[in-house]
């Protein structure tokens, strides 16, 4: 076994990447304080081609550089859109078709073991603020609610961790990964 060359992983300039075909996913942050969550949230969304990124509230925007600092130049990639409230974003992304999926501790949630996507569908899904998690009107407007199962005494993951989970949960039900190379 050896790692692969640069050459090897076959890396796509950013111009491939902007018109190659995308996962139809969104990812909404909802008012993240820490901008290296941010920018690991454009890192995992530019590994796994997905639509867009919606920043929301008191997130912060690029260009940043401490977004920049875990991001490593996936900001210039993956195409964002910045909205002064998360129920902007998810009213505007319900207009647009999309299945809204709150990604919180919550009563009725789903756990992301037992869900599996319609590959028919257009989803976004919305991660909370680090303290606060989901403020209560975008949970009411979500059309349902993922949970990740958490065993141990802080039932607490951090929201670019809780990120990748989900977005690799989906791309692999959705096959995604074989789908778009």
């Amino acid at each position: 076994m050896k790692k692969r060359t640069q050459e090897e992983l076959n890396r796509l300039s950013i111009d491939d990447f902007r018109s190659a075909k995308k996962i139809p996913l969104i990812v909404v942050l909802d008012n993240i304080r820490s901008q290296h969550n941010i920018g690991s949230v454009f890192r995992t969304a530019d590994a796994f081609r997905l639509e867009a990124i919606h920043l929301c509230g008191i997130t912060a925007t690029p260009p940043n550089r401490e977004i920049h600092k875990t991001a490593l130049g996936s900001t210039e990639s993956v195409d964002w859109k910045y909205f002064e409230s998360t129920a902007a974003s998810v009213e505007e992304l319900k207009e647009a078709g999309y299945t809204i999926v709150a990604v919180e501790q919550a009563t009725e949630s789903i756990l992301i073991h037992a869900f599996t996507p319609d590959n028919q569908k257009k989803y976004a899904l919305i991660f909370g603020n680090e303290v606060n998690g989901i403020e209560d009107d975008v949970m009411n407007s979500s059309d349902f609610c993922l949970e990740i199962p958490q065993s141990g005494t802080k039932h607490s993951l951090n929201i670019s961790v809780s990120a990748g989970i989900v977005i690799w949960d989906f791309i692999v039900k959705l096959n995604g990964m074989n789908k778009n190379k």
